[in-house]
């Protein structure tokens, strides 16, 4: 394995002007059931794959039965990274009251919402944010639901807490790397380092699941649901939810500091790609290009073009610039 800087290569540019303005270098692998079918940069690049495995974290959920029968939107909303808004809050609010539970029960922090009607509501009422609001609450309520089944202590969060255990376990055996240690999200929650290629690996093995095993099934399960509920995983506005609208059955997940990972059934191909500077306008350009290069994006849709391919704007509308692939990528 090698650091994150190490054999990253030029994926997205930005031109202004008709000058190139920005370069975003960075690692791309696409891996089938077999291994790396393709890849740029280099697949052995470690990295804290952050929000984009969260539904690695979500397995142990499943995979013990301690989530049986969950909803759908509950699957996914374990999944998200969600903007606060009021069908993000009330379904973790909902969740935590039917296992007897309350906000004060999370371990993820109080966040200010990213939602505009919920961060208006709350200023015009005077109302303060709270850990519903945390773009990762609904990954908390999942960890809480298998603490009651593992019956663990109160602090979840811990590296040595049994939910911890049971992460890196399932994190671990699914991308078929022993982690080289573990960084604290945002979330406060041990955010466990894989390689790029490894994190490939995962996405192509949820994407080849099938429902033969508890393994396979909670792979389904949580696939299904993020691809059935975007509006849950994410929100309005943001790549996740407006990508997936417009795809059949993909499931796509970003994380903080530029990755992204996207599950393809259709073709049993998984992705993950890492944007070196950690801008998220070049990792969302990315797996837009990946993802039309597979043929299962438009590339000339609206939300396509949102992120790669059409003009660049000012606050006065006019095109200043564009985004655009580096050569040799896709």
């Amino acid at each position: 394995m090698s650091d994150v800087a190490f054999g990253d290569v030029p994926l997205v540019e930005v031109w202004r002007g008709g000058r190139l303005e920005s370069l975003h270098r960075g690692h791309a692998v696409i891996c089938d059931s077999r291994g790396v079918v393709e890849s740029w940069g280099d697949p052995a690049a470690v990295i804290y794959p952050r929000s984009s495995c969260k539904m690695l974290q979500a397995l142990p959920l499943l995979e013990t039965g301690a989530g049986a029968g969950l909803w759908q939107k509950r699957l996914a909303l374990s999944c998200a990274s969600h903007q606060g808004a009021a069908i993000h809050t009330g379904a973790v609010s909902e969740w935590l009251a039917e296992m007897g539970l309350s906000e004060g029960d999370l371990r993820c922090g109080v966040q200010d919402p990213s939602d505009v009607a919920e961060r208006n509501r709350l200023i015009c009422t005077g109302d303060s944010a709270c850990q519903l609001h945390n773009n990762c609450s609904g990954k908390h309520t999942g960890f809480l639901m298998l603490n009651k089944h593992l019956g663990g202590g109160s602090e979840y969060v811990e590296l040595d807490h049994p939910v911890q255990k049971a992460v890196k376990a399932a994190f671990e055996e699914v991308t078929g790397e022993d982690s080289p240690g573990y960084g604290i999200d945002g979330c406060s929650a041990p955010n466990f380092a894989t390689s790029v290629g490894g994190l490939a690996r995962a996405m192509a093995r949820f994407a080849t699941a099938t429902e033969t095993d508890a393994r396979g099934r909670a792979m389904v399960s949580l696939r299904e649901a993020m691809a059935a509920h975007p509006e849950m995983v994410a929100g309005e506005g943001r790549a996740c939810t407006e990508l997936m609208r417009v795809m059949d059955g993909v499931a796509i997940k970003t994380g903080a500091e530029a990755v992204f990972v996207a599950m393809i059934p259709s073709k049993g191909l998984g992705v993950a790609l890492k944007i070196t500077d950690g801008a998220t306008r070049a990792s969302e350009a990315a797996i837009v290009a990946i993802l039309s290069w597979l043929g299962v994006l438009d590339g000339q849709h609206p939300m396509a073009l949102k992120r790669l391919g059409g003009p660049l704007t000012n606050w006065r509308g006019k095109a200043w610039g564009e985004l655009r692939l580096a050569e040799g990528f896709c």
